[in-house]
């Protein structure tokens, strides 16, 4: 993406770290609160107008806490969260009562093989046949055109939501049946990966042009959950034959047009690391700590090109923003420096801070990431 001779500081800290430059701080990688009162506060706006004007105030407390670089720009995800919690839409992993797709009742693993077979195969091998690249290539650019767009003069806008890989699908038919099909009908979700790979790669293809022919910052976070506290939601070895060879094939043209993928973390992934290092991953963001995920391990390991792999470290939102106090904040702050990466490494919050989380600690975190911005030095 064309920018201007003269850039922000923050926007100037983010490439070079993003290219791997020397810097003298480090860059603040987007933090997404969910409580729409913190937000408003840290805003200076008043009471109530988050719901009134969300993307004005989300956008005004991301600018007002010195965030340098937003991927997923969602400001009217806190939406769905209130009071009392979750308000947004019910589906297949978050509390439907019944999953219907295309008028069969997902209840059995005989249900989603039947759905896999009659709708989605066909679905993807036609989607597969009428890709346009042009088109998608346009439209890439012009979505991150027009984010960047609205982040400017003070915030960069890098790649998320538009590049495509192979999934598991238990967000369309519910953890019991998937992964009871899963394990079932092996080839019958080989294929299912191999038909999602079809298609990624044709997208990846036009993602990758648009890195390259758009000047998009190199740097992607690939987001899917795959893993909970105890491991992967499937067994690593069936992964490694069903699921990661469509996964590297689909990923290769960014790869090669050298995007820095980096995948996010959820639950205990350090079996995957590895492979998904070898597949062409250069980096990590978001770790639960305390489900075993070995930060300082990981970020000594390097990737498939032998570099150091890019980090965006984050304050635990499961255990030290939520049931922590200032001081740890501080603490594993400093715990993160100490152990990233020296150069490509961005700080944050480990995922989404949820309401309730003490407005000390969140202000707290905003004064270290400010700090580590604007006055530390390696």
């Amino acid at each position: 993406m064309s920018t201007p001779a003269s850039l922000h500081p923050n926007i100037q800290l983010a490439l070079d770290t993003i290219h791997r430059k020397p810097t003298r701080g480090i860059p603040s990688f987007l933090l997404h609160v969910m409580e729409h009162a913190i937000i408003e506060r840290l805003a200076g706006a008043p009471p109530g107008s988050y719901r009134e004007r969300p993307e004005e105030v989300y956008l005004a407390f991301q600018r007002a806490i010195g965030t340098c670089v937003i991927d997923q720009w969602i400001p009217t995800n806190p939406l769905t969260m209130g009071p009392r919690g979750w308000e947004g839409e019910r589906g297949a992993t978050t509390g439907a009562e019944e999953v219907v797709r295309d008028g069969i009742r997902i209840a059995s693993p005989e249900a989603v093989a039947e759905h896999l077979e009659r709708v989605e195969f066909p679905r993807l091998r036609q989607a597969a046949a009428e890709f346009d690249e042009e088109a998608r290539l346009r439209e890439i650019l012009e979505g991150e055109r027009r984010v960047q767009g609205i982040l400017a003069p003070s915030i960069l806008k890098s790649g998320y939501g538009f590049v495509r890989f192979p999934g598991l699908a238990y967000s369309t038919y519910g953890y019991v049946p998937y992964f009871s099909a899963y394990a079932l009908y092996p080839e019958l979700m080989e294929r299912h990966f191999a038909l999602q790979a079809d298609i990624a790669l044709r997208r990846n293809r036009a993602a990758a042009r648009a890195y390259t022919e758009g000047g998009l910052p190199p740097l992607y976070r690939l987001d899917h959950d795959m893993a909970d506290s105890r491991g992967t939601l499937a067994r690593i070895e069936t992964l490694d034959r069903l699921w990661l060879p469509h996964f590297a094939r689909a990923i290769e043209p960014l790869v090669k047009a050298g995007v820095r993928l980096l995948w996010h973390c959820d639950g205990n992934l350090m079996a995957m690391v590895p492979r998904l290092l070898d597949a062409g991953v250069g980096g990590f963001q978001g770790f639960q700590y305390e489900d075993g995920m070995d930060y300082a391990r990981i970020c000594r390991t390097k990737s498939r090109a032998g570099d150091d792999l890019m980090i965006i470290a984050g304050v635990s939102v499961t255990r030290t923003l939520p049931n922590g106090t200032p001081a740890d904040v501080k603490r594993e702050l400093v715990w993160l420096v100490e152990n990233g990466p020296k150069r490509g490494l961005f700080l944050a919050a480990s995922s989404s801070i949820a309401p309730g989380t003490p407005w000390e600690n969140i202000l707290t975190l905003v004064e270290g990431l400010r700090y580590y911005r604007e006055e530390w030095k390696h």
